[in-house]
């Protein structure tokens, strides 16, 4: 792979090197600036995902793409001639027997029944996701399974190397991650034969890379609401124009029952181009002329998703002539929705199974290891983490003991990108949580003796799965004025007065008396006591070179800060009651010997997600056992009590969401399996 390697070490000093013009302190302020690692011949594989990491933060890549936002038709054709460089034409994809699917919440999960549906009918089926929870492989995937790391390994660089032949004078020979990716499914789906391919959307619709599909047999569109708005607008309805883009003239499509204004505008657009838009029956409809339906995925919302499943799958079968469903009741107008119904049918055992043995990890998910109860569920916007909400409650209800033992209720929560917060924990209020638990996606840190300066900036790597460290140029993470790891984060921050060194500035906060977030200005000055070598253990697949250490710190003492505001003015207003044990709702941490303090106190802020794992588990997952806990992992006073709190407790249930990635890097330490 001598041919490989040398393209890896170019495109990782690419990802290096500033733009022209840009200074040298410039380029250090990256987290993960990328430099060449070691490598070994066995790191095939690795040195893939390296490379495609690489466009990322491919400087020209990101320009283009700049350029483009203004122009959102010019994307489009973008993709096109990514396609055509690569060795496909438009019309190659119509072989795939394409589903298209998008919506704002529940489309994954769609896209995951409908796959297992049509794969119990024998069919070879691909599918494409996005984004991946564990490995990156998982976006591709051949009759429900990854493909495998040779099978990635081989198709990436055949990719790659096609597009090389391309550069220009622009040296914009690349297209970026998530369009890489896409146009490597379809040349994975169409060389592997599948029989067909459920290809999911990423964000909106009638701009998305995948949208350069032209005749697929059936689209769908999964629940709507508020999401990626500073790209897809900031209404539902103007989200629903976005999605209904994936329309073709004379292609069936199928929806759920959304709010009035948002299917006004998908019926419109189905209209303006001449597509049959139907809409789904709820199941329930189905369920009364056959045996009711059991579903793979957790969660009310998820018998929407089947829904919808169920249609397009059906669909799709009649298209390719299968005789085997009986429809019970025709399409018919909706006066009040103007809309046809799809037809009502009696599920066939075929689908029944389908949707019973469908498996989709990060959502709706739950864990039970010995007293501790993990619910994962990825939820990202309001109307999902509402879902969210229900689904960890109904099964909070089911699991309720009878023996009167203490019951610990933990939130692990973290947001990214331009999602409001503050509404989403606005939402996770009524769980009654004892805790709340706040972390970056960021899967490991650890530190390893000594190290020298870059200038007045600490040596910082990255470590993929197999070790290889990747150098980075990150300013020095100091708490308290000490020259201390980063992993003692996860203790420090929570002190009545700490700061952290980053490279915009020392961020301050008082946290006795919950004030504002200030900057304050940088000086950095000799330590005295040589620096730790920072760790980040993220594995390659999981690694995101858009965002500085800096800012998701910072995001998660926002969050924290909405999560002590929230709690105060419930506290004010009587919502939770006074904190004296007649008050107390049995199993409540406020009858336990040491209590944890209300607000402020009871939330905690970890430098990484294994940090915040192990002080929730305090070792009791039996599958979850890191060999060496951190040092100081329990300084905080809030900490070391709520330490004694879990180890006594007769169960903990612990609720992870407000991120797929968070989900994602969680998975991967609670079940070794996604690794492999």
């Amino acid at each position: 792979m001598s041919w490989a390697r040398s393209h890896l070490c170019s495109a990782l000093s690419l990802a290096a090197v500033s733009a022209r013009g840009a200074t040298m302190e410039g380029a250090a302020y990256r987290w993960l600036s990328a430099w060449p690692a070691p490598q070994e011949p066995s790191m095939e594989y690795q040195d893939a995902v390296r490379t495609l990491n690489t466009l990322q933060t491919n400087a020209s890549c990101l320009e283009e793409v700049k350029r483009q936002r203004s122009d959102p038709q010019a994307q489009l054709e973008a993709m096109e001639v990514y396609l055509a460089r690569s060795g496909l034409q438009v019309e190659d994809l119509n072989q795939l027997k394409i589903i298209h699917v998008t919506g704002t919440k529940g489309k994954g999960s769609t896209c995951a029944f409908t796959e297992r549906i049509l794969r119990n009918y024998g069919l070879k089926t691909g599918f494409f996701s996005s984004p991946h929870l564990v490995q990156v492989r998982e976006r591709i995937r051949i009759n429900g399974k990854p493909i495998s790391p040779e099978l990635f390994t081989k198709y990436f660089w055949h990719l790659y190397q096609q597009l090389e032949e391309f550069k220009d004078d622009s040296h914009i020979s690349m297209p970026s991650y998530f369009r890489f990716l896409t146009l490597m499914a379809f040349h994975v789906f169409l060389q592997e034969k599948v029989d067909l391919a459920v290809v999911e959307v990423g964000i909106g619709g009638a701009f998305d890379c995948t949208n350069i599909i032209r005749k697929p047999v059936v689209c769908g569109v999964s629940s709507l609401g508020i999401d990626h708005t500073s790209l897809l607008g900031d209404t539902v309805e103007k989200i629903a124009w976005q999605k209904g883009g994936i329309f073709k003239p004379g292609v069936p499509a199928f929806t759920v029952l959304q709010p009035e204004g948002p299917l006004a505008v998908l019926r419109d657009r189905a209209q303006q181009i001449s597509c049959p838009l139907y809409l789904c029956p709820p199941l329930e409809a189905l369920e009364q002329v056959g045996l009711p339906l059991s579903l793979g995925l957790e969660g009310e919302h998820q018998r929407h998703n089947a829904a919808l499943a169920l249609q397009l799958a059906r669909c799709w079968l009649e298209q390719q002539n299968y005789h085997d469903i009986q429809e019970l009741k025709a399409s018919k107008p909706s006066i009040r929705w103007q809309l046809p119904l799809a037809p009502v049918f009696r599920p066939t055992p075929h689908m029944r199974r389908g949707l019973r043995d469908t498996e989709w990890p990060g959502r709706t998910q739950v864990l039970q290891r010995g007293p501790v109860t993990w619910y994962l569920d990825g939820a990202h916007t309001t109307s999902s983490v509402q879902a969210c909400v229900h689904w960890y409650c109904q099964s909070l209800e089911r699991s309720r003991r009878t023996d009167g033992g203490h019951e610990v209720h933990i939130l692990l929560f973290n947001s990214t990108g331009d999602r409001d917060s503050a509404a989403l924990l606005k939402l996770l209020q009524p769980c009654h949580f004892d805790y709340a638990v706040f972390c970056p996606n960021v899967t490991e840190i650890s530190s390893i003796g000594n190290a020298g300066f870059l200038g007045n900036a600490h040596t910082h790597m990255v470590r993929g799965p197999r070790g290889h460290v990747v150098k980075m140029s990150e300013r020095a993470l100091e708490l308290e004025h000490q020259a201390l790891p980063p992993m003692t984060v996860s203790s420090r921050l929570h002190w009545s007065r700490s700061t952290v060194w980053t490279t915009n500035g020392v961020w301050c906060r008082d946290a006795c008396r919950d004030q504002e977030l200030s900057r304050c200005s940088l000086s950095l000055r000799p330590l005295s006591s040589p620096p730790l070598t920072c760790l980040v253990l993220d594995p390659t697949d999981q690694q995101n070179f858009t965002v500085t250490l800096d800012q998701v710190l910072l995001r998660c003492l926002q969050h924290q800060k909405h999560w002590n505001c929230l709690a105060e003015k419930q506290a004010s207003s009587n919502l939770w009651g006074s904190c004296g044990p007649e008050s107390a709702r049995p199993g409540s941490l406020l009858l336990a010997p040491h209590p944890p303090q209300p607000t402020s106190t009871s939330s905690l802020v970890f430098s990484c997600i294994s940090h915040a794992l192990q002080w929730i588990s305090q070792g009791r997952d039996p599958i979850f056992q890191p060999e060496s806990p951190p040092r100081n992992l329990l300084n905080h006073p809030t900490a070391n009590s709520g330490a004694s709190i879990l180890r006594e407790a007769a169960a903990i249930h612990v609720l992870v969401t407000g991120s797929l990635h968070l989900v994602g890097g969680a998975l991967r330490l609670l079940d070794p399996s996604m690794s492999q």
